[in-house]
């Protein structure tokens, strides 16, 4: 898919310390909020399930004020990581062993020396849309399922072998790491760059072929 990306106007200095103090009045509210609800209802039980959610909801307004935050427990988004399972999709089948040049040129590929982490999650939304433009062109009926639930579906129609739908879900989890404000360093967007564009490539060509069904899936 060929897109086009505009250019912004950075913020005015007044504008960007509005901005960051709305932010900390609204981080203040909210933990005197908690405060306040734990005095009131002390039996109320909070486990770290939500508290992990309630942080990733936080960590998009928080992206002015830290330069990078790392997910709990540390978790980065690394060159080495994508690199495994771009060498899972070349030993399933998904890439060839000869780097094919990519015929499209997708909009997180203008962003990614600049932000890797827009690259990443575009990256991602690119990656949803392929697997939705392959199940369609075999009239699937979708259930809303997210993208596990996707991959489950075209695995059961055999549209991707086992392998293909457990790298592409690891895969999923890295951009949506990346989209939540993981650390991504720099070789990582040049995956992005490189074997990102293959992969939905591939997916293009599985969608734009005839109906083929795989054998021994797993």
């Amino acid at each position: 898919m060929l897109t086009r990306v505009k250019n912004s106007l950075a913020p005015f200095p007044v504008r960007f310390f509005m901005k960051i103090q709305l932010i900390r009045f609204l981080i203040t509210f909210i933990a005197l909020t908690a405060a306040i609800a734990h005095l009131l209802w002390p039996t109320l039980k909070i486990d770290i399930v939500t508290l992990t959610l309630l942080a990733i909801a936080v960590l998009p307004w928080l992206s002015s004020l830290f330069k990078s935050i790392e997910l709990p427990g540390g978790l980065k988004v690394e060159y080495q990581d994508l690199e495994k399972i771009g060498e899972r999709a070349r030993e399933s089948g998904l890439l060839d062993e000869e780097p094919e040049e990519s015929t499209y040129i997708y909009t997180f590929q203008t962003v990614a020396s600049t932000d890797p982490n827009l690259a990443l999650a575009g990256l991602r939304i690119e990656l949803e849309r392929s697997l939705e433009r392959l199940a369609e062109s075999r009239n699937m009926t979708l259930r809303k399922s997210g993208l596990a639930g996707l991959l489950s579906q075209l695995n059961q129609r055999e549209l991707i072998n086992g392998r293909e739908r457990g790298l592409l879900l690891d895969l999923a989890g890295l951009l949506n790491a990346a989209v939540h404000g993981a650390e991504v360093d720099p070789p990582a967007a040049e995956w992005a760059l490189d074997t990102g564009p293959r992969i939905l490539d591939a997916l293009q060509r599985r969608a734009d072929a005839p109906e083929i069904h795989y054998e021994g899936i797993t």
